[in-house]
């Protein structure tokens, strides 16, 4: 498995391409919120966005917006999730 601080670079990356950041990726904190006051900033189609790149660049499925609140908190959230993601089912 990645170090964990390689992979939370490598969502700060992934957060700044696909949702068009006017930031860059080490200038957004481990902790910090993606939604609501004091946070990143992002809206209801950058939650949508993230989802599907944390799908394609991690496998990361989230099957629930209950699934999305919880996980899209903070790249720390989203770094244990991609860590303790199921791994894909292999063909027999």
């Amino acid at each position: 498995m990645e170090d964990e601080i390689v992979l939370r670079q490598r969502i700060k990356k992934m957060m700044v391409e696909n949702l068009m950041l006017q930031i860059s990726a080490e200038e957004i904190k481990d902790d910090q919120p993606l939604f609501g006051p004091g946070s990143l900033g992002l809206d209801s189609v950058d939650a949508l966005q993230l989802v599907v790149g944390l799908d394609k660049t991690f496998g990361l499925k989230i099957p629930t917006p209950d699934a999305a609140r919880d996980i899209l908190k903070n790249v720390n959230t989203i770094a244990a999730a991609v860590k303790n993601r199921p791994a894909p089912a292999t063909a027999p």
